[in-house]
């Protein structure tokens, strides 16, 4: 099977929101570079294009749990 090779997220050196959207932001950086290239797009392109949207899916999902742990998070420690 053919995978991208993405780098994991350093989450202690920052926040998670904004490690999960600067890498959101490395994803679409590449695919518009990939778009802007002259010739046509290869099937190498169109695979790695399918292995960034299943990225970003999981990256957008990651960040809907984000505030629902922060708040049990809070909840935890109030009580």
């Amino acid at each position: 099977m053919y995978e991208l090779q993405f780098p994991r997220r350093n989450r202690m050196m920052t926040d998670p929101a904004s490690a999960i959207k600067r890498e959101v932001h490395q994803l679409v950086d590449l695919q518009i570079q990939t778009l802007r290239q002259p010739s046509c797009l290869t099937t190498s392109d169109l695979l790695d294009d399918g292995m960034r949207a299943k990225k970003n899916t999981v990256l957008y999902h990651e960040l809907e749990e984000i505030p629902r742990a922060h708040v049990e998070g809070q909840l935890r420690s109030a009580s």
